[in-house]
């Protein structure tokens, strides 16, 4: 199956747009496995089999990982998702942004080294930066396009004067992934759940690709208006909440209040989509 495929598959089975980010801090772990990194495993595997039924994807966070050395950490974690989810779609957040050889490097290890569906990228190097990922057929590349960080604005709501019609950046992001970068339809793009209105606009210009809103819960996005803003039929969203899920208690009942978390959150959603 594609990650389009999975998508579509995982948003049928389990009613959901929600995304389950796996951001592991080991300060903040509950319990018995506080302050342990040898625990991330264990900790992000608890919150996988809770939420494996009501989530569109899980989306770990490769530097809450690499910074602990728990790659491999994170190698179990993905075989077990695909133990436990097996029609759910993982999303490796990385946000690479290289070229040429060094790209290829990045995406032999978002897509071989741990099987990911779909990886983060930064466009900002250009088409260069997004190619080498485009070779894994079937696979996800989701461009960074108007991110939920207030220093977003510092590039992404600037004007192009030098494109016609004088978009800002962000628009032009969009309107090159729903054009002619998307050479075999594998791109989607991410988008703050913090700026509905720049989601509807993003949705107008890409009105067929899959985008990832990080932002809501822990972030304050809302997550009513952000269905409203970028949810239409067969083209997807994937609302992305991490901390107000992972870290619903500080005590060992943490995945049962992770799944009652998720599950709250699964159905406001699914209710604003009406």
């Amino acid at each position: 199956m594609t990650f389009l495929d999975m998508l579509d598959a995982a948003e049928r089975q389990n009613r959901s747009m929600l995304c389950v980010g796996l951001d592991p801090e080991p300060t903040r772990f509950p319990g018995k496995l506080k302050g342990d990194a040898n625990k991330i495993y264990d900790f992000c595997a608890a919150i996988v089999d809770a939420s494996a039924d009501l989530v569109i994807a899980f989306k770990p966070q490769i530097a809450y990982f690499a910074a602990h050395r728990a790659e491999g950490q994170l190698e179990r974690l993905i075989e077990h998702m695909r133990r436990a989810a097996p029609r759910v779609p993982i999303i490796l957040d990385a946000k690479r942004g290289d070229i040429g050889s060094t790209a290829g490097q990045y995406a032999i290890e978002a897509f071989e080294r741990y099987g990911a569906d779909a990886v983060t990228l930064s466009p900002f190097m250009g088409f260069d930066s997004v190619a080498p990922y485009l070779q894994y057929k079937g696979k996800g590349a989701l461009l960074l396009c108007r991110t939920s960080n207030p220093g977003g604005d510092d590039l992404q709501n600037q004007r192009l004067a030098s494109v016609a019609g004088q978009p800002l950046l962000y628009e032009h992001v969009a309107r090159l992934a729903q054009g002619p970068w998307n050479l075999n339809g594998q791109l989607g793009l991410v988008v703050g759940a913090t700026y509905p209105a720049e989601i509807e606009r993003v949705r107008a210009v890409a009105p067929t690709l899959p985008l990832l809103i990080p932002g809501i819960g822990a972030q304050g996005g809302d997550a009513a208006a952000t269905v409203k803003a970028g949810w239409r039929p067969g083209a997807p969203i994937i609302v992305n909440s991490s901390r107000a899920i992972l870290y619903a208690s500080s005590g060992d009942d943490f995945a049962e209040a992770a799944r009652r978390e998720a599950i709250k959150t699964r159905d406001v959603l699914q209710a604003a989509r009406g």
